[in-house]
């Protein structure tokens, strides 16, 4: 690995690592970053500049650069496998397995059963696949790009349509993912939360999944090496967000849909522009013709010639009307072109999607672009002619959906928006589907086209009343809140509740969740609705609503590993409960905030939280909400090493919890001072406040807490030359810990394992215990690394 190579080479020149930095001209941090694994795959000028600093060339520099890609030197490949039928590329080298990691993902969409035309793009597409162009990338990297603004171009369904056909030529894969980057609430994707979309699709255990951004995206590529794997980035709103998903391996493809045109990525990452237009009158006769017969349009061929004028020969406008005139086949088309001129005349209200609160004038410009003085360029004709056909229920759902923030809904969400049970609900979601106002894009899942949405949201500003659309986003909000609580409790259920309020009479029930596998299930579906759902509470005034769906995704942000997500939403909560004066609200968040700034290792940062949160609960009078900040503020003193302050705290949590009778708390926070008493050498008295802590966890049934605890037990014990009972206490900490699948947990008993299988002077189960740990610790990019290497390298004989 890069960090090994880096830190050889270093110190064979004699330099520190602020010497280093000084002459590459980058950070100490990512120097230390690099050589402890935290990031595996560093930016190709960091590796530029270390090279340089490290006067590397030759077969040096070579292996530096494949260090640094992680692709092994060639010459220690094993042999070629087989070509598939056509191969485009090279042989590349086998993939390293990666345990319990899935080797082929197909996540391609469904490609359109309507497609038509694009026969130029489909052809410059096989051609570079072919390598006959000569702008071919050496990446194998891909860019489709449209005009900007032009939206329902058809540049999703080029793609796919595409990547479907040339499927069999990536046998180990295909990726896709909707980077939502122009979704009208503004609900873009990050990067780091794409990549766990990729990860999720390898079905990476999210035990195994790092913690850092940076070490999640060099996982990614190393499962992309050496593999031929088909990755498409549909709706990308830059190059930014694009760059850190591209593969970057030979023999991988990937494709790229955006309205912008992506020069980034064509200047600086070889990427090839294919520019996708509106359709030609031919294409879209085609398109007419497949889906409603070449007998239909012979009949009037004005009239077709008007419908592709009318809807600018703009595809998804197209697929409207094709839609609406298959499910009246007795209608003349010079009957549908007469709706849509009527209908054109005087529909442009000036009204655009409001994408901020959902509570505004709704003066936004979503439909704009595609308004003109001329009717026959005005898409609101076209969607408008749908939308009346449909049923009162129908058309007031789809307005609704105008509010909703998240980029997909189930019939749950939708019974919330309406104040509709779900059974009712679904009715109205098949008529939309059926009118194409509406894509299941999975079973139970529906997503609205941009362009769409924009008019809906056009349309509930002109037709619903504030304190209607109010009141539905304020149901939506109080469904999301209840059901992500109902699976936080599932998770976690020894947390401290929040106060709910009160659900009100037409309040849609929370989904039943029936276990821990159950609740992370619903929580990664609905992980991108969620984050924008506070987003959105933020920003329209239901700041309860905000820090409290924040709360509840805690549990799963946890076991998950969503640091970034973590961060993000509690940032927009903390805001919501300042701007609100919302005390209660703000101590809780802060103290959410500080638990992942310390797992960042940003603990500092923490600390400022845990201070401000410690002075509100006194304020609030709030000796159980005092107890968790101390109890927090210990457990990040203890990871700076200040373990005297840290047990001071973590007493005075213990007092707090005692006279509140909080058992969970006083259980879990008599761990924290046993181990805060080991390591400052006082081990009798740890092993009795581990006795304490086990009677009172035992007694509820908290294993986590539990497994913590065995493991502070077998630290006291091996400390105290017990090293049998040691023994014993740490293999009943790593079952639990097991259970739980943190892998930084493992890793510690582990470690803590090996040292009493040394003290017994069983050095190869001492050695087997510290490669178990560094395996896990490695994967996390984990500080501790380096010094768990040490530990294998000094209990192997001669250095075996």
């Amino acid at each position: 690995m890069l960090g090994g190579v880096l830190r050889e080479r270093r110190r064979r020149l004699g330099l520190t690592q602020e010497e280093l930095a000084e002459r590459a001209g980058v950070s100490v941090r990512t120097i230390c970053h690099v050589e402890t694994g935290r990031i595996e795959h560093p930016r190709p000028a960091t590796v530029r500049r270390l090279a340089e600093a490290l006067a590397l060339t030759g077969t040096d520099l070579e292996e530096f650069q494949r260090a640094a890609t992680g692709i092994p030197d060639a010459s220690s490949q094993p042999p070629e496998r087989s070509q598939q039928p056509h191969s485009d590329t090279k042989p590349t080298p086998e993939a390293t397995p990666i345990p319990g990691v899935k080797s082929i993902p197909a996540q391609l969409p469904p490609a359109h059963p309507g497609f038509t035309g694009r026969t130029e793009q489909l052809g410059m597409l096989d051609a570079l696949l072919e390598g006959e162009a000569d702008q071919l990338p050496a990446t194998g990297a891909v860019v489709i790009s449209a005009i900007a603004g032009t939206a329902g171009v058809g540049k999703t369904a080029l793609a796919v349509h595409w990547a479907s056909r040339v499927a069999a030529r990536f046998p180990d894969g295909q990726l896709y993912v909707n980077l939502r980057g122009f979704h009208p609430t503004g609900a873009v994707m990050t990067s780091a939360e794409a990549v766990r979309v990729f990860l999720d699709a390898f079905e990476v255990p999210a035990e195994r999944v790092p913690q850092g951004v940076e070490a999640q995206f060099g996982l990614y590529r190393s499962l992309c090496a050496g593999k031929r794997l088909l990755v498409l980035l549909d709706n990308a709103r830059d190059a930014e967000q694009v760059r850190p998903l591209l593969p970057g391996a030979p023999g991988c493809l990937a494709l790229v849909t955006s309205r912008n045109q992506l020069t980034g990525l064509v200047a600086s990452d070889g990427a090839h522009p294919l520019r996708v237009d509106l359709l030609t009158m031919t294409e879209a006769r085609e398109l007419l013709a497949h889906r409603l017969g070449p007998a239909r349009l012979a009949e009037d061929p004005q009239a077709v010639t008007e419908i592709i004028n009318r809807c600018a020969r703009l595809p998804l406008a197209l697929s409207i009307v094709a839609a609406r005139a298959a499910t009246d086949p007795h209608f003349r088309l010079t009957e549908f072109a007469n709706e849509l001129r009527g209908m054109g005349m005087g529909m442009d209200t000036g009204m655009g999607a409001d994408t901020g609160t959902g509570t505004g004038t709704g003066a936004g410009t979503g439909l704009d672009p595609f308004t003109d003085d001329d009717p026959a360029t005005d898409v609101r004709a076209v969607f408008s002619w749908s939308y009346q056909r449909l049923s009162p229920a129908a058309a007031r759902l789809f307005r609704l959906l105008g509010l909703y923030p998240g980029p997909d809904i189930t019939a749950p969400a939708a019974a919330g928006l309406t104040g509709l049970r779900p059974e009712r609900v679904r009715p109205h979601l098949a008529e939309l589907t059926r009118a194409h106002l509406l894509n299941q894009h999975a079973p139970g899942r529906y997503t609205l086209h941009d362009l769409l949405r924009a008019y809906a949201t056009e349309l509930t500003h002109e037709h619903d009343p504030e304190p209607d659309r109010r009141a539905a986003l304020d149901r939506l909000l109080d469904h999301c809140l209840r059901t992500a609580a109902t699976a936080s409790e599932i998770l976690s259920w020894y947390r401290d509740p929040i106060p709910l309020k009160p659900p009100g009479p037409d309040a849609a029930a929370p989904e039943e969740l029936t276990g821990p596998a159950h609740a992370s299930a619903w929580f990664t579906a609905e992980l991108p609705n969620l984050t924008a759902a506070v987003r959105r509470a933020a920003r329209a005034g239901f700041e309860t609503h905000a820090w409290q769906l924040a709360w509840t995704m805690v549990a799963f942000f946890d076991l998950a590993g969503h640091w970034q997500e973590w961060v993000t939403t509690h940032q927009q909560a903390l805001d919501a409960t300042r701007r609100s004066g919302d005390l209660v609200g703000e101590a809780r968040t802060r103290r959410n905030l500080a638990r992942v700034r310390s797992r960042q290792g940003r603990h500092e940062d923490a600390l400022v939280h845990l201070r401000r949160a410690l002075s509100l609960a006194r304020e609030l009078g709030d000796p159980v909400g005092q107890a968790q900040v101390l109890r927090n503020m210990s457990t990040v003193l203890g990871r700076l090493d200040r373990h005297a302050e840290a047990l001071d705290l973590a007493e005075q949590a213990l007092g707090l919890f005692q006279g509140a009778g909080h058992r969970i708390g006083q259980g879990r926070v008599l761990n924290q001072v046993a181990w805060h008493h080991s390591y400052l050498g006082d081990h009798q008295q740890a092993v009795a406040y581990c006795r304490q802590s086990l009677r009172i966890l035992q007694e509820l049934g908290d294993r986590d807490g539990e497994g913590a605890t065995w493991d502070t037990l077998g630290y006291a014990h091996h400390h105290l030359g017990d090293h049998q009972e040691a023994m014993v206490c740490l293999t009943h900490a790593l079952r639990m810990r097991r259970e739980r699948g943190d892998l930084g947990e493992i890793a510690e008993s582990l470690d803590h394992l090996a040292e009493s299988h040394l003290a017994l002077g069983d050095r190869t189960e001492a050695a087997s215990c510290w490669r178990s740990a560094l395996d896990l610790l490695d994967q996390l990019g984990h500080v501790d690394a380096d010094r768990v290497r040490e530990r294998l390298r000094a209990a192997q004989p001669s250095g075996v």
